[in-house]
């Protein structure tokens, strides 16, 4: 049991990392806050990592059966979401800058209630918006067909998002003390190498996806 919750873990967590990307985010957050008190940001920060955990959960348990829903099999999810992913870490990977520059341009607007702000725009788009709800809806299509290994699934993937949330929590809180010691080179460099995972993880998933089709046709037969 626990081999296959650690392996949902492994596989969801760099994966939602990567397109959330929550220490370039840091960098912004602060910026777009700075007129703000400590007390202020910090209540910011929190709401932020609990808004975005709860957006990864819906989009992981729920996303997938929406399109269900539609009469969208889970082997084309699966081709589809290895594409998005895959075509989302390259973009990553190519042009780390223009991604931070996007994620300041939605961030600017933060006056207002703090939940308000809290919800949209720091949570959605900036932190978990259509990229990171692709993702995780992608990762959620991976889920095993048996009881007990949904479980499983269902817990490793869990705590993937839930660490996730905290090391938004972490990076948001402390994004002036990220912002000196990691400065923008390095940042983009942890970029860099999450991307390159996150367009091996696509990869992997849309060939679990042409298998799937390939076993259809081949059963058809």
């Amino acid at each position: 049991m626990r081999n296959e919750a650690a392996r949902a873990f492994l596989l969801g967590f760099p994966a939602l990392f990567s397109i959330i990307s929550p220490l370039s985010g840091a960098f912004i957050f602060f910026e777009v806050t700075v007129g703000r008190s400590p007390a202020e940001r910090e209540r910011l920060a929190k709401l932020v990592a609990l808004y975005s955990l709860l957006v990864m959960l819906v989009a992981l348990w729920g996303g997938s059966f929406v399109l269900a829903f539609f009469g969208i099999s889970q082997a084309a999810l699966r081709v589809a979401g290895g594409v998005v992913v895959a075509a989302a870490a390259w973009s990553l990977l190519h042009q780390p800058e223009r991604r931070e520059a996007e994620k300041q341009a939605q961030a600017a607007p933060t006056e207002g209630a703090e939940d308000e702000i809290a919800l949209f725009p720091l949570t959605i788009p900036f932190t978990t918006g259509p990229g990171t709800i692709a993702v995780a809806i992608s990762l959620g299509a991976e889920r095993p067909e048996m009881a007990e290994g949904l479980l499983r699934f269902f817990l490793g993937m869990s705590a993937a998002a839930a660490g996730n949330a905290a090391v938004i929590w972490v990076a948001y809180r402390l994004g002036g003390q990220v912002a000196r010691l990691l400065g923008p080179t390095g940042t983009r460099t942890v970029m860099r190498l999450f991307a390159f995972l996150l367009l091996c993880i696509g990869v992997q998933i849309l060939i679990g996806g042409v298998q799937d089709v390939m076993g259809a046709a081949g059963g058809n037969r």
